[in-house]
């Protein structure tokens, strides 16, 4: 299905960029594509998508701060300097875990996110062939 969506608007845009038909023509598509963008369904969807951004924009950055800080308190923990850098080591490692896991979230939840908003529009049938 996804690859249907793109070769359409693959096919739309290079009819768009090499049309020979002059400026009129060129004025009928613009206006066409504009009432698409700016029906009530194509903006819901485009709320939806920024409203999603703006969530998993703001979960990596809140974990790399937590995984900071916790590195930060176990170098400044109380004993030798070697236990203080294992503690600071140790607690990296766990740190880059939580990173690399949050960051695979991220990634699986704008992925389904994607694929959710290409259901809803074949469904709606005005998608894919």
């Amino acid at each position: 299905m996804k690859g249907k969506a793109g070769l359409v608007v693959g096919i739309a845009i290079g009819y768009v960029l090499g049309s020979r038909a002059g400026r009129e023509r060129y004025e009928q598509i613009k206006t066409q594509w504009l009432k698409v963008w700016n029906a009530e369904p194509v903006q819901t969807q485009v709320d939806r998508v920024k409203d999603f951004a703006k969530s998993q924009a703001m979960a990596l950055p809140s974990t790399l701060w937590e995984s900071a800080v916790k590195v930060t308190q176990a170098a400044g923990a109380k004993g030798t300097p070697g236990q203080k850098l294992d503690a600071a080591l140790k607690s990296s490692r766990e740190s880059a875990d939580d990173v690399n896991h949050a960051a695979q979230t991220s990634a699986k939840a704008v992925k389904d996110a994607v694929d959710d908003a290409i259901d809803d529009v074949s469904e709606n049938g005005r998608g894919g062939a």
